[in-house]
């Protein structure tokens, strides 16, 4: 039983079968032996930066699919009956966007917006660097450029797989006398609940006695490998519910979790396990 969780839309308690998964790695391209005057060497050396940069904006075609050969491969289509229940969560897009300040969707154009966020994977890049970072103007050339990526999972895909993909990806893409380097290689599979063990279904009904609507089953577009690693060494499907609320800046500065999350989870958690309980 996990509560790393959330409500959907701040609201509907909600069970999650399905977790992305997870695969990162840490890029460094070094060109030059040194950072250079960009007067002496500009135009003639290709920049480290400029380099990444084509990398990354190759990462994704017109359409917002991944370009990375064989990504897809091991990424399943959602069944009817999923597809059908996650549109009847009337899930509002435009306030999701809305609250972080934005109004168009990325992503693939072909997708529905949960799909987007619980079902479909990713490719992310979460810094990139190098040169003269510190105030005012040092008209470098930079030596190297840093970059992070990370990528969300589903499915079968294998972390080690895309990988593999993106270094092939980035060796391909480098001049032939510029040195590739990578650190931080890491990754977890996505994971499946089932929810044929009847245990769901009694927390769903306890759930939905607690709270004003009625409990869901849905996605996350998370990721928390314990939970696979309970079905892979134990052979035991973890149950995912959470109180979160979309608000709640998780990652961000003032982080926070709201009274009535804290206090109707307390109340939601002994209910679930009163009703597994029973016979």
């Amino acid at each position: 039983l996990i509560c790393d969780t959330g409500l959907f839309e701040s609201r509907v308690p909600a069970i999650i079968t399905m977790l992305r998964g997870l695969a990162g790695i840490e890029v460094e391209i070094t060109g030059p032996d040194r950072d250079l005057h960009s007067g002496m060497y500009g135009g003639l050396v290709r920049n480290p930066l400029h380099v990444m940069s084509n990398i990354i904006a190759g990462l994704h075609d017109e359409t917002g699919r991944i370009t990375l050969e064989g990504f897809y491969d091991d990424v399943p289509e959602l069944s009817d009956e999923i597809r059908a229940q996650w549109q009847a969560l009337s899930f509002d897009h435009a306030k999701f966007l809305g609250d972080i300040g934005l109004t168009e969707q990325g992503g693939e154009v072909d997708r529905t917006p949960l799909e987007k966020l619980w079902s479909r994977p990713t490719c992310e890049v979460n810094g990139m660097w190098g040169g003269y970072t510190g105030d005012g103007s040092k008209t470098v050339l930079p030596s190297k450029a840093h970059a992070k990526f990370t990528f969300r999972l589903v499915g079968q895909q294998d972390p080690a797989k895309i990988v593999a993909a993106l270094k092939a990806y980035v060796e391909a893409s480098v001049p032939s006398d510029y040195k590739v380097s990578y650190k931080g290689d890491k990754g977890a599979p996505a994971s499946q609940m089932s929810v044929s063990h009847p245990a769901f279904e009694q927390a769903r009904k306890a759930l939905s006695d607690e709270w004003p609507d009625a409990a869901a089953y849905v996605g996350c577009g998370g990721s928390i490998p314990i939970a696979g690693f309970f079905k892979d060494i134990l052979n035991m499907d973890a149950m995912l519910i959470g109180f979160g609320k979309d608000d709640d800046q998780i990652h961000s500065p003032n982080e926070k979790y709201d009274m009535e999350s804290f206090h109707k989870g307390i109340r939601s958690w002994a209910r679930v396990l009163e009703e597994m309980t029973k016979k």
